[in-house]
């Protein structure tokens, strides 16, 4: 495994994050093909054997039960929490009813600490805005994040997929009040989904933000030939927003991206998704690409994906990103 620093900070990361979301009840939530416990136990112990030290998920992942089943792994594992870093989220809607949902400095503290509960610790190492609520003032969300902070609750806090403008503002911000600052931007990047480098990715290296891109697979598109799918992508109707309502020609565009990650697996005798992962990792700003997986070999292709990203050649990576055209914004809802 590969450690890196979480964008400027002293944190040490291993370079793949285990992604959560493919974890939790598949009875609770919108999720019917996630993992329950028992299905998920060989893939969290692989990514630690793996030296994966990094976890991400979310409160409003499976309506709790990811953050409860990675809580109950660790806590069987006996692994030393200091050894650990922690990722979750606040944003979505955990309860019916007024403020139930959103960045207030009541739902973020109510939140904070139903999430502290389900996993199981005294602590978060990151927590994150899962996305911009433009129903509370963003001095209120800055400064109740400060607070979990100063609290000792949060080590770190990130956001996630917002407009540029979104984000330096409350950099800015932060920054005027004395409050802590944002290390991570947790955003939606990948081969066939390139919009964030027109502005929030140079902005991120500019300000020493570390990104945690997700959906470094385009949901499976960059890992199978067109026309496949998994029971996930059948009933994952927000990828469907994200990777199916274009227009004619921005789907062409999309499939010749595919055809040349296929094309250099085959060059390389790798599999698709250790391409398309080695890609995003020769980028800068990345600190580590989020990976969900549902089996375990999943997992040593991302680790793989390590070794080849240094060898990818500048004429290899402009092939992979040449057919490349404009896309709508996707992902900030």
């Amino acid at each position: 495994m590969i450690y890196t620093k979480l964008g400027s900070t002293g944190l040490d990361i291993s370079r793949i994050c285990l992604g959560c979301m493919t974890f939790g009840d598949p009875n609770r939530g919108n999720h019917t093909w996630t993992l329950p416990l028992e299905q998920t136990r060989p893939i969290v112990h692989k990514a630690l054997d793996l030296g994966i030290n990094f976890l991400d998920t979310a409160n409003v992942y499976s309506d709790g039960s990811s953050e409860e089943i990675i809580g109950q792994i660790l806590r069987d594992l006996g692994t030393h929490r200091d050894a650990l870093v922690i990722a979750s989220k606040v944003h979505g809607r955990m309860r019916g009813g007024p403020n139930g949902a959103g960045l207030s400095r009541k739902a973020i503290f109510a939140e904070l600490d139903n999430s502290l509960r389900r996993l199981g610790t005294d602590y978060l190492d990151l927590y994150q805005i899962h996305r911009w609520d433009s129903t509370t003032p963003i001095e209120e969300t800055l400064e109740a994040l400060h607070d979990s902070v100063k609290s000792g609750k949060v080590r770190y806090i990130g956001a996630s997929s917002m407009y540029a403008w979104q984000f330096a503002k409350a950099l800015y911000l932060a920054q005027m009040h004395g409050w802590t600052r944002f290390v991570t931007m947790q955003n939606h990047y990948n081969l066939i989904y390139r919009e964030e480098e027109r502005e929030m990715n140079p902005l991120c290296l500019a300000e020493k933000v570390g990104l945690l891109p997700w959906s470094p697979y385009a949901r499976g598109r960059l890992t199978r030939p067109p026309g496949s799918a998994t029971a996930r992508q059948n009933t994952d109707a927000f990828a469907g927003i994200l990777y199916d309502k274009k227009s004619a020609a921005v789907e062409a565009a999309d499939q010749s991206v595919i055809a040349a990650v296929a094309a250099l697996a085959e060059k390389r005798g790798v599999p698709r998704a250790q391409v398309a992962l080695a890609w995003m990792l020769t980028k800068p700003a990345v600190s580590a690409p989020i990976i969900g997986a549902s089996k375990v070999e999943q997992l040593d292709d991302a680790v793989a994906a390590l070794d080849l990203a240094p060898t990818l050649t500048a004429e290899e990576i402009a092939t992979l990103e040449a057919p490349y055209v404009p896309h709508p914004i996707a992902g900030f809802a």
